[in-house]
Protein backbone atom coordinates (compact mmCIF):
# COMPACT_ATOMS: atom_id res chain seq x y z
CA UNK A 1 0.00 0.00 0.00
CA UNK A 2 1.50 3.54 -0.88
CA UNK A 3 1.31 5.73 1.97
CA UNK A 4 0.58 9.37 1.90
CA UNK A 5 4.06 11.24 0.23
CA UNK A 6 4.40 12.97 4.05
CA UNK A 7 4.75 9.46 5.51
CA UNK A 8 7.58 8.16 4.33
CA UNK A 9 9.21 4.81 6.04
CA UNK A 10 13.34 4.08 5.70
CA UNK A 11 14.24 0.37 5.06
CA UNK A 12 15.23 -1.13 8.69
CA UNK A 13 19.08 -1.40 8.70
CA UNK A 14 20.62 -4.53 10.67
CA UNK A 15 23.44 -3.35 12.89
CA UNK A 16 25.90 -5.75 14.23
CA UNK A 17 26.64 -5.96 17.65
CA UNK A 18 29.89 -6.44 19.59
CA UNK A 19 30.74 -7.88 22.98
CA UNK A 20 33.37 -9.93 25.07
CA UNK A 21 30.27 -12.77 25.73
CA UNK A 22 29.39 -12.70 22.10
CA UNK A 23 33.59 -13.15 20.91
CA UNK A 24 33.92 -16.21 23.19
CA UNK A 25 30.93 -17.94 21.85
CA UNK A 26 31.42 -16.85 18.10
CA UNK A 27 28.35 -15.57 17.94
CA UNK A 28 27.68 -13.12 14.88
CA UNK A 29 24.57 -10.94 16.56
CA UNK A 30 22.38 -8.15 13.98
CA UNK A 31 20.07 -6.16 15.14
CA UNK A 32 17.07 -5.62 12.53
CA UNK A 33 16.36 -2.15 13.48
CA UNK A 34 12.51 -1.20 12.99
CA UNK A 35 12.69 0.98 15.54
CA UNK A 36 14.31 3.79 13.15
CA UNK A 37 11.96 3.07 9.95
CA UNK A 38 9.97 6.07 11.30
CA UNK A 39 10.24 8.81 13.87
CA UNK A 40 6.47 7.73 14.91
CA UNK A 41 5.34 4.85 13.86
CA UNK A 42 8.52 2.77 14.70
CA UNK A 43 9.06 -1.06 15.63
CA UNK A 44 6.22 -3.32 14.17
CA UNK A 45 3.39 -1.07 14.91
CA UNK A 46 3.22 -0.39 10.93
CA UNK A 47 3.10 -3.78 9.86
CA UNK A 48 0.26 -4.51 12.24
CA UNK A 49 -1.34 -1.20 10.85
CA UNK A 50 -0.73 -0.76 7.49
CA UNK A 51 -3.63 -3.85 5.67
CA UNK A 52 -5.88 -2.90 8.34
CA UNK A 53 -5.70 0.73 7.46
CA UNK A 54 -6.44 -0.51 3.71
CA UNK A 55 -9.38 -2.65 4.53
CA UNK A 56 -10.69 0.13 6.53
CA UNK A 57 -10.56 2.37 3.66
CA UNK A 58 -11.64 -0.38 0.81
CA UNK A 59 -14.39 -0.30 3.06
CA UNK A 60 -15.90 2.85 3.05
CA UNK A 61 -14.43 3.59 6.61
CA UNK A 62 -13.71 7.16 7.72
CA UNK A 63 -12.94 6.36 11.65
CA UNK A 64 -10.92 3.95 13.14
CA UNK A 65 -10.65 3.00 16.74
CA UNK A 66 -8.68 0.62 18.75
CA UNK A 67 -7.57 -0.12 22.26
CA UNK A 68 -4.78 0.65 24.89
CA UNK A 69 -3.02 1.52 27.64
CA UNK A 70 -2.39 4.74 28.71
CA UNK A 71 1.39 4.13 27.77
CA UNK A 72 0.27 2.39 24.38
CA UNK A 73 2.81 2.18 21.41
CA UNK A 74 0.23 1.18 19.04
CA UNK A 75 -2.70 3.92 19.81
CA UNK A 76 0.68 6.16 19.35
CA UNK A 77 1.63 4.73 16.23
CA UNK A 78 -2.05 4.70 15.05
CA UNK A 79 -2.77 8.17 15.81
CA UNK A 80 0.43 9.41 13.45
CA UNK A 81 -1.10 6.62 10.56
CA UNK A 82 -4.75 7.78 10.49
CA UNK A 83 -4.64 11.54 9.39
CA UNK A 84 -2.12 10.81 6.69
CA UNK A 85 -5.23 8.50 5.04
CA UNK A 86 -8.17 11.03 5.64
CA UNK A 87 -9.01 8.46 9.15
CA UNK A 88 -10.39 9.87 12.26
CA UNK A 89 -9.02 7.91 15.26
CA UNK A 90 -10.21 7.14 18.18
CA UNK A 91 -8.68 5.14 21.34
CA UNK A 92 -10.22 3.62 23.94
CA UNK A 93 -8.08 4.08 26.65
CA UNK A 94 -7.91 1.38 30.11
CA UNK A 95 -8.57 2.95 33.27
CA UNK A 96 -8.74 6.91 33.79
CA UNK A 97 -6.75 9.57 31.47
CA UNK A 98 -4.06 11.36 33.98
CA UNK A 99 -3.71 14.58 34.34
CA UNK A 100 -2.08 16.39 32.53
CA UNK A 101 -1.90 13.85 30.11
CA UNK A 102 1.29 12.16 29.60
CA UNK A 103 3.35 12.26 26.52
CA UNK A 104 1.91 9.67 24.44
CA UNK A 105 -1.52 10.35 24.67
CA UNK A 106 -0.79 14.18 24.51
CA UNK A 107 0.51 13.54 21.41
CA UNK A 108 -2.12 11.14 20.29
CA UNK A 109 -4.20 14.10 20.85
CA UNK A 110 -2.45 16.71 19.47
CA UNK A 111 -3.01 14.56 15.94
CA UNK A 112 -6.45 14.54 16.38
CA UNK A 113 -7.40 11.09 18.34
CA UNK A 114 -10.65 11.17 20.72
CA UNK A 115 -9.93 9.26 23.85
CA UNK A 116 -12.43 7.51 25.36
CA UNK A 117 -11.36 6.45 29.02
CA UNK A 118 -13.11 3.34 30.18
CA UNK A 119 -12.73 1.11 33.92
CA UNK A 120 -11.29 -1.87 33.62
CA UNK A 121 -13.47 -3.81 34.06
CA UNK A 122 -15.47 -2.43 30.84
CA UNK A 123 -12.29 -2.61 29.03
CA UNK A 124 -12.03 -6.27 29.46
CA UNK A 125 -15.20 -6.71 27.80
CA UNK A 126 -13.79 -4.84 25.02
CA UNK A 127 -14.10 -8.30 22.00
CA UNK A 128 -17.58 -8.33 23.46
CA UNK A 129 -19.98 -8.10 20.65
CA UNK A 130 -22.43 -5.61 23.33
CA UNK A 131 -19.74 -3.53 24.31
CA UNK A 132 -18.67 -2.97 20.71
CA UNK A 133 -22.01 -1.66 19.75
CA UNK A 134 -22.06 0.97 22.43
CA UNK A 135 -18.58 1.97 20.74
CA UNK A 136 -20.79 1.84 17.32
CA UNK A 137 -23.58 3.80 18.69
CA UNK A 138 -21.31 6.55 20.69
CA UNK A 139 -18.84 7.61 17.66
CA UNK A 140 -20.83 6.02 14.28
CA UNK A 141 -19.71 3.41 12.26
CA UNK A 142 -15.85 2.85 12.66
CA UNK A 143 -13.93 0.05 11.47
CA UNK A 144 -12.28 -1.51 14.90
CA UNK A 145 -8.47 -2.85 14.87
CA UNK A 146 -7.82 -4.95 17.90
CA UNK A 147 -5.66 -3.91 21.11
CA UNK A 148 -2.22 -3.95 19.14
CA UNK A 149 -3.46 -4.52 15.87
CA UNK A 150 -3.52 -8.55 16.50
CA UNK A 151 -6.00 -9.57 14.39
CA UNK A 152 -5.27 -11.39 10.70
CA UNK A 153 -4.46 -8.48 9.11
CA UNK A 154 -1.65 -7.87 11.24
CA UNK A 155 -0.05 -11.27 11.26
CA UNK A 156 -0.38 -10.56 7.53
CA UNK A 157 1.18 -7.38 7.65
CA UNK A 158 4.08 -8.91 10.20
CA UNK A 159 5.04 -11.36 7.72
CA UNK A 160 6.84 -8.84 5.54
CA UNK A 161 9.32 -8.07 8.02
CA UNK A 162 10.75 -11.21 6.87
CA UNK A 163 12.01 -9.28 3.40
CA UNK A 164 14.30 -6.99 5.27
CA UNK A 165 16.00 -10.04 7.07
CA UNK A 166 19.80 -10.60 5.54
CA UNK A 167 21.19 -13.66 5.97
CA UNK A 168 25.31 -14.17 5.56
CA UNK A 169 25.14 -16.81 3.28
CA UNK A 170 29.13 -17.82 4.16
CA UNK A 171 28.04 -18.32 7.67
CA UNK A 172 27.89 -22.44 8.46
CA UNK A 173 26.62 -22.35 11.88
CA UNK A 174 22.79 -22.14 13.15
CA UNK A 175 21.02 -19.85 12.53
CA UNK A 176 18.87 -17.77 14.98
CA UNK A 177 15.69 -15.33 14.51
CA UNK A 178 14.04 -13.61 17.86
CA UNK A 179 11.76 -11.06 19.03
CA UNK A 180 9.46 -9.92 22.43
CA UNK A 181 6.24 -11.45 22.37
CA UNK A 182 2.89 -9.25 23.86
CA UNK A 183 0.31 -10.57 21.62
CA UNK A 184 2.08 -13.14 19.43
CA UNK A 185 0.72 -11.79 16.14
CA UNK A 186 4.44 -11.11 15.35
CA UNK A 187 5.37 -14.24 15.61
CA UNK A 188 2.73 -15.71 14.08
CA UNK A 189 3.64 -13.47 10.96
CA UNK A 190 7.16 -14.30 10.76
CA UNK A 191 6.10 -17.97 10.86
CA UNK A 192 3.51 -17.35 8.60
CA UNK A 193 5.88 -15.95 5.78
CA UNK A 194 8.40 -18.89 6.28
CA UNK A 195 5.69 -21.76 6.30
CA UNK A 196 5.06 -20.22 2.80
CA UNK A 197 8.87 -19.32 1.92
CA UNK A 198 11.11 -21.02 -0.75
CA UNK A 199 12.20 -24.28 1.56
CA UNK A 200 16.29 -23.65 -0.61
CA UNK A 201 16.02 -20.27 1.31
CA UNK A 202 17.83 -19.47 5.06
CA UNK A 203 15.12 -21.17 7.70
CA UNK A 204 16.10 -20.24 11.13
CA UNK A 205 14.91 -21.10 14.49
CA UNK A 206 12.63 -18.34 15.85
CA UNK A 207 13.01 -17.85 19.93
CA UNK A 208 9.79 -15.98 21.11
CA UNK A 209 10.55 -14.05 24.38
CA UNK A 210 7.09 -13.30 26.20
CA UNK A 211 7.35 -9.80 28.30
CA UNK A 212 4.01 -10.90 30.63
CA UNK A 213 4.07 -14.06 33.62
CA UNK A 214 2.62 -16.96 32.34
CA UNK A 215 3.58 -16.36 28.80
CA UNK A 216 3.00 -20.05 27.97
CA UNK A 217 -0.52 -19.21 26.80
CA UNK A 218 0.93 -17.20 23.43
CA UNK A 219 1.78 -20.95 22.32
CA UNK A 220 -1.98 -21.77 21.99
CA UNK A 221 -2.28 -18.08 20.38
CA UNK A 222 0.12 -18.04 17.95
CA UNK A 223 -0.82 -21.45 16.88
CA UNK A 224 -4.91 -20.19 16.04
CA UNK A 225 -3.29 -17.26 14.93
CA UNK A 226 -2.04 -19.78 12.05
CA UNK A 227 -5.01 -21.94 11.70
CA UNK A 228 -7.30 -18.96 11.05
CA UNK A 229 -5.17 -18.05 8.55
CA UNK A 230 -5.36 -21.91 7.30
CA UNK A 231 -1.22 -22.13 7.93
CA UNK A 232 0.21 -25.14 8.74
CA UNK A 233 2.67 -24.17 11.45
CA UNK A 234 6.41 -24.74 10.03
CA UNK A 235 7.39 -25.84 13.39
CA UNK A 236 10.82 -23.95 13.72
CA UNK A 237 10.18 -21.82 16.86
CA UNK A 238 9.91 -21.67 20.39
CA UNK A 239 8.75 -19.19 23.33
CA UNK A 240 11.37 -18.62 26.20
CA UNK A 241 9.12 -17.90 29.11
CA UNK A 242 11.45 -16.91 31.98
CA UNK A 243 12.60 -13.07 31.10
CA UNK A 244 8.90 -11.56 32.27
CA UNK A 245 10.82 -9.77 35.60
CA UNK A 246 7.76 -10.54 37.28
CA UNK A 247 5.09 -9.51 34.79
CA UNK A 248 4.18 -7.34 32.20
CA UNK A 249 5.44 -3.55 32.44
CA UNK A 250 7.77 -4.83 35.53
CA UNK A 251 11.12 -5.02 35.99
CA UNK A 252 14.21 -5.71 38.10
CA UNK A 253 17.52 -4.29 39.17
CA UNK A 254 19.46 -6.30 37.07
CA UNK A 255 16.61 -5.61 33.96
CA UNK A 256 17.13 -1.97 34.63
CA UNK A 257 21.25 -2.56 34.78
CA UNK A 258 20.98 -4.39 31.45
CA UNK A 259 19.13 -2.02 29.68
CA UNK A 260 21.03 1.01 30.74
CA UNK A 261 24.43 -1.17 30.24
CA UNK A 262 23.49 -2.16 26.64
CA UNK A 263 22.25 0.86 25.57
CA UNK A 264 25.50 2.66 26.16
CA UNK A 265 27.67 0.06 25.04
CA UNK A 266 25.77 -0.75 21.68
CA UNK A 267 24.58 2.54 21.05
CA UNK A 268 21.47 0.79 20.53
CA UNK A 269 18.35 2.24 22.69
CA UNK A 270 16.46 -0.08 24.08
CA UNK A 271 13.53 0.08 26.99
CA UNK A 272 12.33 -2.40 30.33
CA UNK A 273 9.08 -3.17 29.03
CA UNK A 274 9.79 -5.14 25.49
CA UNK A 275 13.20 -4.91 24.01
CA UNK A 276 15.16 -4.96 27.09
CA UNK A 277 13.53 -8.47 28.37
CA UNK A 278 14.54 -9.91 24.98
CA UNK A 279 17.78 -8.49 24.76
CA UNK A 280 18.43 -10.37 28.03
CA UNK A 281 16.75 -13.25 27.51
CA UNK A 282 18.88 -13.80 24.48
CA UNK A 283 22.18 -12.47 25.64
CA UNK A 284 21.37 -15.09 28.94
CA UNK A 285 20.55 -17.91 26.39
CA UNK A 286 23.85 -17.25 24.58
CA UNK A 287 25.78 -17.31 27.75
CA UNK A 288 23.75 -20.47 29.20
CA UNK A 289 24.87 -22.66 25.75
CA UNK A 290 21.17 -22.23 24.82
CA UNK A 291 21.77 -20.57 21.72
CA UNK A 292 24.82 -22.83 20.52
CA UNK A 293 28.15 -21.67 19.63
CA UNK A 294 29.10 -20.13 15.79
CA UNK A 295 25.33 -19.46 15.70
CA UNK A 296 24.18 -16.16 13.09
CA UNK A 297 21.58 -14.58 15.41
CA UNK A 298 19.33 -11.72 14.19
CA UNK A 299 16.55 -9.73 16.67
CA UNK A 300 14.27 -7.91 15.50
CA UNK A 301 14.02 -4.66 17.28
CA UNK A 302 10.38 -3.93 17.50
CA UNK A 303 10.29 -0.36 19.10
CA UNK A 304 9.07 0.94 22.02
CA UNK A 305 11.04 3.98 22.48
CA UNK A 306 8.39 7.25 22.70
CA UNK A 307 9.10 7.62 26.58
CA UNK A 308 11.59 7.11 28.80
CA UNK A 309 9.88 4.15 31.61
CA UNK A 310 10.15 5.17 35.02
CA UNK A 311 9.46 3.89 38.09
CA UNK A 312 5.95 3.44 37.36
CA UNK A 313 5.88 3.63 33.63
CA UNK A 314 4.08 1.26 31.27
CA UNK A 315 3.62 0.53 27.42
CA UNK A 316 1.73 -1.45 25.26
Amino acid sequence: MKADTHLEFSVPALETVRSDLLLSHDIDLRVLRLDKINPHVTGNKWYKLKYNIQHALQQGHTRVLSFGGAYSNHLYALAAVAPHFGLQAIGVIRGELPDPLNPVLAFTEAHGMQLLSVSRDEYRQKQTPQFLESLQQRFGSCYVIPEGGSNQLGMHGCKDIINDLDWTSAHTGPKVLALACGTGTTMAGLLAAYATRDRTLPRPEIIGIPVLKGGEFLEQDIRQHLAEGGITDPGNWHLETQFHCGGYGRTSPELLEFVAQFSGSSGIPIEPVYTGKLFMGIFQLIAAGTIAKGSEVIIIHSGGLHYKCGKNSHAC
